[in-house]
């Protein structure tokens, strides 16, 4: 007790900044059972006490209460969690480890003193372009041009790229045809339901998806309006905060999340339709986001109350859609059956409670034989911006990932979040399978098979 009482006494300012920010009531309900344990990723790939939510719960609870300093090792094992959030389902107390592991970040990053180019690069990314969908357009319109102009092949015949980190120059490989217009740019803000209107849901467009995946938002609003919703796009949106909220940037976060709230209620929807797992699960949380701001908590239950992913709206509240044969020569020639697989997106799975939704729309597509992935609920090492801050053990969990996949066999592997469409796509260029696989969003998989109604 001597030592606790001494340290506690000349806790250093990060120490007092933990000490007031975590959760007590969320650190004191782990019962350190451990059924956590074989859920998280980083315990399962290195058996460490410490890389699991029950050991980084218990540093943070020894920093709280002043037995231990938060050095270096600490802020590393805090680094180290995916943010998967797996421990939760799994915990018979309900510990909101997301929660606790967010305001570990939080206060670590009010006292981290970072590297020039780190500390520039983080306030380009959450300050500078993120939170400003018209520069986010800026990017998008840079990528294409850079994309479309030679200047990518220029970049890889001449070994350029070589000049990055591995994992950078293989990140820069798969991503998609980028684009300087969005989803609203390319096709308007209101597109009516097909047949009799069941209700009105808001698209999110999101900021990386509308100018990498913007085709999946098109398709999104042709699958909403096929299945009888009004679909509108609030142009005031901004972006969903994730990234920061993931980052130490809750203020940031919290700023976003005002923004949206705004542009939503002001448009008066029934549903908000996320379709980026990622995304989707803060903007369930905006409620507990804001919960000790009374200007906006009341508002933000409202939001958080109507946000759904599309399949989990298209299978419980839609019309039932005819998902059929695609066009000659888009599926391997010889093949009677598409064999389809599915790897579950984490925030979706354990944060939004949807895991049933996707795999009953790709039950009903004609012509595809489902095939289970054997541990399609652990996360593929994505992560948001995880694998490309912790590259090893991202890398790592995705080649154990692979040899589920490949077992498979499957000629496409569907995800409901663009960040693990990436990750597996690496995995598939990674592992040489690209001949006979394609990760694709649901979206555009269930969009490519819609079958127009017959009336």
């Amino acid at each position: 007790m001597g030592n606790a009482v001494n340290v506690k006494e000349r806790l250093n300012p990060l120490a007092e900044t933990l000490r007031l920010r975590l959760d007590e009531d969320q650190l004191t309900n782990c019962m350190r059972c451990g059924f956590c344990l074989p859920a998280c990723p980083t315990f399962a790939e290195t058996g460490i006490e410490a890389e699991s939510p029950r050991g980084r719960i218990a540093l943070m609870k020894a920093v709280a209460d002043g037995i231990m300093e938060p050095d270096g090792a600490f802020e590393e094992q805090m680094n180290h969690c995916l943010g998967c959030r797996a421990c939760e389902p799994a915990c018979p107390a309900g510990v909101k480890y997301g929660q606790l592991i967010e305001q570990a970040r939080d206060a670590i990053e009010d006292h981290k003193r970072h590297k020039p180019l780190v500390k520039a690069a983080r306030h380009a990314a959450f300050k500078t372009v993120f939170p400003h969908q018209k520069r986010m357009k800026l990017v998008g319109r840079g990528l294409e041009l850079y994309q479309k102009s030679g200047l990518r092949k220029v970049a890889r015949s001449t070994g350029i790229m070589r000049l990055f980190p591995k994992h950078i120059s293989d990140m820069e490989k798969i991503l998609p045809e980028a684009s300087g217009k969005g989803v609203l740019e390319k096709i308007g803000a209101y597109h009516p339901a097909k047949g009799e209107k069941i209700a009105t849901a808001a698209l999110f467009r999101g900021c990386i998806m509308d100018v990498l995946f913007t085709d999946t938002n098109i398709h999104t609003v042709d699958l909403l309006t096929a299945a009888g919703f009004d679909v509108v796009i609030p142009a005031a949106q901004n972006c969903c905060g994730a990234l920061h909220a993931h980052s130490g940037e809750a203020e940031g976060a919290r700023e976003l999340a005002r923004g949206n709230i705004r542009a939503f209620k002001e448009a008066n929807v029934d549903y908000i339709v996320s379709n980026a797992g990622g995304c989707g699960a803060i903007l369930t949380e905006y409620d507990h986001l804001l919960h000790e701001d009374p200007q906006w908590r009341e508002d933000a239950a409202w939001f958080a109350g109507r946000v759904v992913d599309v399949s989990e709206l298209l299978v419980r509240a839609g019309r039932s859609l005819n998902f059929g044969v695609p066009s000659a020569g888009s599926d391997p020639e010889g093949d009677p059956k598409v064999r389809i697989t599915y790897q579950d997106s984490c925030h979706l799975r354990n944060v939004m409670k949807s895991s049933d939704a996707p795999r009953v729309l790709m039950r009903q597509v004609e012509g595809a034989e489902f095939i289970e992935m054997k541990n399609a609920d652990r996360c593929c090492g994505s992560a948001g911006i995880y694998n490309v801050t912790q590259p090893e053990m991202a890398g790592s969990i995705l080649d154990h990932k692979m040899e589920h996949v490949e077992a498979t066999q499957a000629q496409y592997l569907l995800t409901s979040n663009p960040g693990c469409q990436l990750q597996m796509k690496h995995g598939i260029e990674k592992e040489g399978l690209s001949g006979s696989m394609k990760a694709v969003h649901i979206v555009d998989f269930l969009h490519e098979r819609l079958q127009e109604r017959t009336e």
